[in-house]
């Protein structure tokens, strides 16, 4: 099974996607707080991966609020619940890590789920972006604060277009 890579321009800086048959396996900024490294062995192929770089220029776009890609992140089963939950919480909302610790049917697993988040493989997809603390305030990002800031801003720029100010 082959893995393959290629980097994407977005918004929010260089973007690089790693997947394989099973699906998109990583999406990482290439100024976060971790770098992200090429593996030798990985072969870049544009058109492997040319269905989720579409779906992430639409988004970006404004044409496309909801992901349907097949995403296999690697992780434990907590990270993996917790991945799961953030992927219902709606474009352009918020959550704190204590209401998706108590989603996840563990409400006193605030700072795990906070540690989950943050090993979030497949950035922007998977919207870590949408947890916040439970002051409101901007919490710590993979992709810095200001790729936080610009995505939840765009998110509900998008909503008030599409509700015409009304939501």
């Amino acid at each position: 099974m082959d893995t393959c890579y290629q980097w994407m321009e977005s918004p929010v800086g260089k973007l690089l996607l790693v997947g394989d048959e099973r699906g998109l396996r990583e999406l990482q900024f290439a100024k976060g707080r971790t770098p992200p490294a090429v593996v030798a062995t990985w072969k870049n192929d544009d058109a492997f991966l040319r269905e989720p770089v579409r779906q992430l220029r639409a988004f970006f776009a404004g044409e496309l609020h909801r992901f349907d890609l097949a995403l296999e992140p690697e992780g434990t089963e907590f990270q993996q619940r917790v991945w799961s939950a953030l992927q219902e919480i709606p474009f352009g909302e918020t959550v704190s890590y204590g209401e998706l610790a108590r989603r996840i049917g563990n409400p006193s697993a605030s700072r795990a789920v906070g540690l989950a988040n943050g090993s979030n493989p497949i950035a922007i997809l998977i919207p870590c972006h949408r947890v916040i603390g439970s002051d409101g305030k901007l919490t710590g990002y993979g992709g810095g604060l200001e790729n936080k800031r610009w995505l939840l801003d765009f998110e509900r720029s998008q909503l008030r277009l599409a509700f015409g100010g009304r939501r």
